[in-house]
């Protein structure tokens, strides 16, 4: 009995301590969560090609554009379809503007792959590979450019012979250039068809790519480049779309909405407060933002030595009216 006693207070025992452990561990995790950022684990991976920003994966542009308003072009090819362009697929080129905005939110991180990067060795056996396969590659068009020229005068030579009225030199003739044709032939190297390995030429999302991403990054921030960005900023802490609006002369297209749903009202025109415009410019941009009926607008941030809140900009508004 007393055996059975101490079993069961060891059990109890043991009971007891595996609940604190537990507690423990649910305290520890709970210390973890509440330390870490929610949103790290959540972020957009953005890829740079050539200074350009690109979204790879669905779940970032689902993401981008439902979170954060970012609109951005598809560019990529359809898996399916890829010989037609007129709907296109991933990736996503998002504008300069957008991807400085996510990544000063924190909501994006560019991507870096400094690991993939081949040393010289790796370098000079990819070069003999590829120059090997190009060996082979003329090699084999040798063959079938001789093969087809063998068949087309098999093909005269065959003519000639169902032809009874034709004379007996031509046939010959054929038949001696057949017979020298094998020795004699030469296939120029500059007819030789190169195949481009255009999947791997800039738009794919591929580990050999990764050496030159994020090259051009961050973009230059030159006056130019900060006007853009700070009038981009600026409209979507008011709720606005934008995209880019290069077609009607101007540098984004706003949208009260998702552009999906809405047309664009404004067409937004970035200039500093001390940028000097000429008078037919201006006309010229007026008139044609009331020929596709909609309002321009001169967006030009405040300077910030004059204590204004940074990102504030004055708003003027264009529209062309006749006299009556």
């Amino acid at each position: 009995m007393d055996r059975e006693n101490r079993a069961g207070e060891r059990g109890v025992e043991t009971l007891r301590n595996g609940n604190a452990a537990a507690e423990r561990r649910e305290e520890d995790g709970a210390r973890t969560e509440s330390d870490r950022d929610p949103d790290t684990e959540r972020r957009i991976s953005i890829s740079f090609c050539g200074g350009a920003p690109f979204l790879w994966r669905a779940g970032d542009i689902k993401r981008a554009r439902e979170e954060d308003g970012v609109v951005g072009a598809l560019v990529g090819c359809l898996a399916r379809q890829p010989r037609q362009n007129v709907r296109l697929g991933r990736p996503l080129e998002v504008l300069q503007e957008e991807a400085c905005l996510l990544l000063e939110r924190r909501r994006a991180a560019a991507v870096q792959h400094k690991d993939n990067q081949k040393n010289e060795g790796s370098r000079l056996k990819a070069v003999q590979v590829y120059q090997a396969r190009l060996e082979r590659s003329y090699e084999e068009q040798c063959h079938l450019a001789l093969e087809d020229k063998k068949a087309v005068l098999q093909r005269v030579m065959n003519e000639e012979q169902n032809d009874h009225s034709g004379n007996g030199g031509t046939e010959q003739a054929v038949r001696e250039r057949l017979s020298s044709l094998e020795k004699n032939f030469c296939f120029p190297r500059s007819a030789m068809a190169v195949q481009l390995c255009t999947a791997r030429a800039g738009f794919g999302h591929c580990p050999e790519e990764f050496s030159f991403l994020s090259t051009d990054w961050p973009m230059p921030r030159d006056e130019r480049s900060e006007t853009r960005f700070r009038v981009y900023r600026d409209l979507r802490r008011k709720g606005f779309y934008l995209t880019s609006a290069g077609k009607f002369g101007g540098d984004y297209l706003v949208y009260p909405g998702d552009p999906l749903r809405f047309h664009s009202h404004f067409i937004a025109l970035c200039l500093s407060m001390d940028e000097q415009s000429p008078l037919c410019d201006i006309l010229a941009i007026a008139r044609l933002g009331s020929n596709v009926k909609k309002t321009v607008l001169l967006c030009s941030p405040r300077d910030l030595s004059d204590g204004e809140v940074e990102g504030e900009v004055v708003y003027s508004s264009l529209q062309w009216s006749g006299m009556v």
